[in-house]
């Protein structure tokens, strides 16, 4: 049995495991926070569930292991300024951008971005955490401690936010799944549907503009691009060095899901294009108790993270990916009255893609 190490053990980190045992892959999640040293073998590989780490005993001798994969690249993605930075040398489409300095000023920004800017974190940050909103020109000013941390961007009035998973393995052979059509509310993702066959024009472009960026990176495994759907064409918003909470709905609708993709690719097994089976539709669990209810309903397939429940925390999800849109719908349906009031909204958007 061959050793992959996961840097991070949360439920990226276990999925990837699960996916692990039918390819005889024993996959190992680490905690970031332990100082423990663990039993690494030269011979195996070191990947991650996330970009950053703290300095710990077990992210030190992570790190260091030299079949870490893609070590180099999550420095470079981590950081808004160096992805940004990244996406501009590429010449690839994102939305307008400055590097907040140390005497960068809020009209400032707003002379060279416009009337809306948003301020995020250079690192951190995710589910609408690390950002800040000047909208007032004339009135706003950048927080002390947001000087030399943050990017500013220009405020995009996009039509949809979607994203791509792709796959490239150490040969430069690359493969990808289809745009997956993502909701989020308060920066947090709670709902995907995918394929849809009104984006399939876009498909091209993402894949050109992922395949783009992994190429220049040499970059070996799964990696995520989220994107602002405006008209025709696509804006890279973020990039993640990972398998990602859009490409969720692969585990029950390809037939080979991102998680089992990203292992084949680091420990060098064969890549293939996946198959797609039937239109997929993912919601996210944030902070809702579990409900084994979920489990009667037609065709849920649940994961639960076995987390501590918290306002906002992503704590499972759920797949369907049945034979027909209607049974699709009428799931959704038998799903509604056992999750909270507040995802009321979130399964009319799901189901509004279904017509």
């Amino acid at each position: 049995m061959s050793r992959i190490w996961v840097l991070g053990a949360g439920q990226l980190g276990q999925m990837l495991k699960h996916a692990g045992m039918p390819l005889d892959l024993e996959v190992c999640p680490v905690d970031i926070e332990s100082e423990e040293t663990f039993p690494l073998e030269l011979h195996e590989q070191v990947t991650a569930e996330r970009e950053q780490w703290p300095d710990t005993a077990a992210t030190r001798q992570l790190a260091a292991h030299p079949g870490f994969v893609n070590l180099n690249t999550f420095p470079i993605l981590a950081d808004r300024f160096t992805q940004k930075s990244l996406i501009d040398k590429l010449e690839l489409a994102t939305a307008p951008w400055r590097l907040v300095e140390a005497d960068t000023t809020a009209d400032g920004l707003h002379q060279a971005l416009g009337e809306r800017v948003l301020l995020k974190r250079r690192t951190g940050g995710y589910d609408g955490r690390g950002q800040h909103w000047l909208r007032e020109p004339g009135r706003d000013a950048i927080p002390d401690d947001w000087h030399t941390q943050a990017i500013a961007e220009q405020a995009i009035d996009f039509d949809e936010e979607v994203s791509i998973v792709g796959m490239r393995g150490d040969d430069g052979q690359c493969h990808f799944y289809p745009l997956t059509l993502n909701l989020h509310v308060n920066g947090i993702l709670l709902g995907s549907v995918s394929p849809l066959a009104r984006l399939a024009h876009l498909q091209a472009e993402a894949e050109g503009m992922l395949g783009k960026l992994m190429n220049d990176l040499d970059y070996v495994g799964v990696m995520a691009m989220e994107c602002f759907r405006v008209g025709d064409h696509l804006l890279i918003n973020e990039l993640a060095p990972r398998v990602h909470n859009s490409g969720h709905w692969t585990q029950a609708g390809a037939s080979v899901s991102q998680f089992e993709a990203h292992l084949r690719a680091v420990a060098g097994l064969p890549l293939v294009k996946p198959r797609v089976k039937n239109l997929s539709v993912m919601v996210n669990l944030v902070g809702t108790e579990r409900d084994n209810g979920w489990l009667a309903v037609d065709g849920a397939e649940l994961y639960w993270y076995g987390k501590e429940v918290r306002p906002g925390r992503k704590v499972g999800h759920i797949n369907f990916c049945l034979d027909s849109q209607a049974e699709t719908r009428s799931a959704l349906d038998r799903l509604e009255p056992l999750l909270p009031a507040s995802y009321g909204p979130v399964l009319d958007w799901l189901r509004s893609q279904l017509d």
